[in-house]
């Protein structure tokens, strides 16, 4: 019984050594693939790639859409697709849940996960709008002394 559990713990040990070191490798965290992102964003988005396929890509989990969803007339499903479509026209992304539209510049664009690329002209027509403007906090008015 001995000799079988050694002999059994040997190759085990022998197979872990044997492994290559793509196999033995840590992957990468998602902090590493967003820093990743961030470094090279512009890069990357160019070629049509949201942050979330990268980041799923950069650790390499298979991408699986959390719902399958159905494009309307103007909306496409990279942003090379909808430069090429939208001509001078700036590419927003929409929000097909909540109707906002974000742009290029907004950390929401191409992350939430339902949604489409557009051009900017059409999301009026299509009901969309911009986010709401962040209120700045009210300046304190001083109240006048009661005398």
């Amino acid at each position: 019984m001995r000799t079988k559990l050694g002999l059994a713990a040997s190759v085990a040990l022998i197979a872990v050594l044997a492994w290559s070191p793509a196999v033995v490798a840590q992957q990468k965290t998602a902090r590493q693939c967003r820093d990743e992102w961030s470094a090279n964003k512009v890069a990357i988005a160019a070629s049509g790639k949201t942050q979330r396929v990268f980041v799923a890509e950069c650790r390499g989990v298979p991408v699986v859409p959390a719902i399958a969803v159905e494009f309307g007339k103007g909306q496409y499903g990279s942003e090379a697709e909808a430069k090429a479509a939208c001509h001078n026209d700036p590419v927003v992304w929409v929000n097909l849940r909540s109707k906002v539209y974000h742009e290029s510049g907004s950390k929401n664009y191409g992350t939430t996960k339902v949604g489409a690329y557009m051009c900017q002209q059409d999301t009026v027509a299509g009901g969309f709008h911009p986010p709401k403007a962040i209120k700045e906090p009210a300046a304190e008015t001083s109240k006048p002394a009661s005398s």
